[in-house]
């Protein structure tokens, strides 16, 4: 018989896979509240539900970016030079931004990621315009950005879009654009949490096998394969839809994520 917590990471997956494809999000936004829901509900101890959904999360963007990615810059919608310049900054930061997650207790842990994402859904809401002769800054500035955003990506599990993107446009980048680069950005930054995940989380006890230091197996593998299915399918749409309606799906889909986040460990 199969296993209903693998239907339900499958769930997860396919809902993932849309949003990364259409919004560029899905690890911390959508993917982690979803997951630590979950989690709590099979069992996994209070005090690491919400490492656990973080870390698993983190490797779960590997597979939605690669998809995602893809999508995207078979639209031209991928600014490669944002992406080699951020690439140094994203390794450090993804394995200090893990390593402090480590330290920091569940709850706080999530009022942190509630209020980042609450202003970067606020951002995208009220259309925030970027200064006038706004533009992007050079390799050190883009590598030093790199380095904050993956770092803070890892600490609350988000592939990097709800960062990217709000940074992107701040320096006058189109929206589409912005979209398609931030997927792109959120493969280096999943590259280098996940590996700062299994690496803290290894000697920690409770948290269910099979798993490797943070993440727990059986959700990353259901959870992967059915998001790869459906991020190109977002992402299709994505360029199908106007920068309007796309910022104000990415607002109303965040703060309804977190705000189920909070309830639930509250």
């Amino acid at each position: 018989m199969l296993d209903p917590w693998l239907l339900l990471y499958v769930g997860i997956g396919l809902v993932v896979g849309f949003f990364a494809g259409m919004l560029g999000v899905g690890g911390g936004a959508i993917m982690v509240p979803m997951m630590t829901y979950a989690f709590a509900r099979q069992g996994v101890p209070g005090d690491l539900v919400l490492h656990v959904a973080l870390g698993t999360g983190m490797a779960t963007i590997i597979f939605t970016s690669l998809s995602s990615l893809r999508a995207h810059h078979s639209h031209g919608a991928v600014d490669w030079r944002v992406v080699r310049g951020m690439a140094p900054g994203l390794f450090a930061g993804g394995f200090a931004g893990s390593w402090l997650a480590r330290y920091i207790p569940t709850f706080p842990l999530a009022i942190i990621f509630a209020l980042f994402i609450a202003y970067a859904a606020t951002q995208m809401l009220i259309n925030w315009k970027p200064r006038p002769g706004a533009r992007l800054p050079g390799t050190f500035g883009l590598s030093l950005a790199g380095f904050f955003i993956c770092g803070f990506s890892a600490l609350v599990a988000v592939g990097g879009a709800s960062i990217t993107i709000p940074f992107l446009m701040f320096c006058a980048v189109p929206f589409h654009t912005a979209l398609g680069t931030a997927a792109t950005v959120g493969l280096p930054i999943a590259l280098a949490s996940t590996l700062g995940y299994i690496v803290n989380g290894w000697n920690v006890e409770g948290v269910p096998p099979p798993h490797l230091g943070y993440l727990y197996i059986p959700a990353l593998i259901a959870i992967a394969a059915a998001s790869v299915v459906m991020a190109p399918v977002g992402a299709r749409l994505a360029h199908r839809v106007s920068a309007k309606v796309l910022r104000r799906v990415f607002a109303i889909v965040m703060y309804a994520m977190v705000l189920k986040m909070l309830v639930d460990l509250a």
